[in-house]
């Protein structure tokens, strides 16, 4: 049975992340200055290029440990969401911010810069504000919009929407408030004056907010078996692909793996739940759901409470062993989510 990660691994996970993320930005910054013989336009190329790559490969890389929110926002906001519990808020934020600020020292060292220093990179004005609200609002947005259809895809959407974001926004897409304050300590090409950090960073928060409030619309579902490798694992690909109106996880009592078998059936639909992984229910202690589900006897018999108010619902489907079956139990998920949903 797979280990669920421990806070401790969570919390070195975003402090790990940030400091590479915050490497790739500002050493991305000073290599290109140096390259570009005075060409800021080839400056910022570099930049945004290294810094969209990193994003995907880092989010790939520490999504299955923390979530790779490496941002104080996305953290705010997923909390609000009950996406994660708000007591780790703090360990995330802590950990979001000492390595943004061990990744800025760690690219001053490979470079040969001063450990730290003030910027003195102005970024300050109404424009600039607003900029970085629309650069945040669109960041949550696409977290958002994609999780609840592609959830695999959000290494690739993040990437590609923030390298975009360098460019239709006047202040380079900051976007992070974590960043926004490591970067004042850098007085290289992705540095920003200190003094104009707080309002990029109550522009960021604001938007923030503004993209949650405007995409959450859907209620919250979790669905429950034993190994969380097939029923479960079905059900919740097949919601998110037909239901559009639901936030859908999936979990189980004693985790294993997905089951080969349950990826083959589903890829018949052109539904794709290779990039799952096998859940415990204890990653969602403490969170709030409209609906619990469970899919087995076992999970409905010892079905963890949940807080607020959360409706109980059992669908008991056979425990498929074959792919006949593993067909016969997917179409008979399918039939019930579609009479749910009408």
């Amino acid at each position: 049975m797979p280990d669920r990660p421990t806070l401790v691994r969570r919390l070195a996970a975003e402090t790990i992340g940030t400091a590479f993320l915050l490497a790739a930005v500002v050493g991305s910054g000073i290599m290109g200055q140096r390259l570009s013989a005075g060409n800021v336009a080839i400056a910022l190329l570099a930049n945004t290029l290294a810094t969209g790559a990193a994003l995907v490969a880092l989010i790939l890389t520490f999504g299955p440990i923390s979530g790779a929110h490496f941002n104080p926002a996305v953290t705010l906001v997923d909390a609000w969401q009950r996406g994660i519990s708000w007591r780790h808020v703090p360990g995330y934020v802590i950990a979001q911010f000492a390595g943004a600020f061990l990744g800025v020292a760690a690219a001053h060292l490979m470079f040969g810069e001063p450990l730290y220093s003030a910027s003195t990179h102005v970024r300050s004005g109404g424009a600039q504000a607003f900029s970085e609200f629309v650069a945040t609002f669109g960041l949550i947005a696409v977290i958002w919009g994609v999780s609840r259809t592609r959830p695999t895809a959000i290494p690739f959407a993040v990437g590609a929407y923030i390298t975009a974001a360098y460019w239709f926004t006047a202040s380079t897409s900051f976007a992070n408030p974590a960043v926004t304050v490591a970067r004042s300590f850098t007085n290289t090409f992705s540095g920003i004056r200190p003094i104009d950090a707080p309002a990029f960073v109550a522009a960021q928060l604001l938007g923030a907010l503004a993209a949650t409030l405007f995409m959450q619309t859907r209620k919250r579902i979790l669905i429950l078996c034993t190994g969380n490798s097939a029923r479960s694992q079905m059900a919740e690909g097949l919601w998110r692909h037909q239901g559009d109106r639901f936030d859908v996880f999936s979990a189980g009592t004693k985790p294993t793996k997905v089951r080969p078998e349950a990826i083959a059936v589903m890829k018949e639909l052109g539904i794709d739940i290779s990039g799952h992984r096998s859940k415990s229910v204890d990653e969602y202690a403490g969170q709030e759901f409209d609906y619990v589900i469970t899919v087995c006897d076992h999970a409905n018999e010892i079905c963890p409470v949940f807080p607020g108010k959360t409706q109980r619902l059992h669908w008991p489907f056979e425990d498929p062993t074959d792919e006949a079956s593993f067909r016969k139990v997917r179409d008979q998920i399918r039939a019930k989510i579609q009479s749910f949903i009408r």
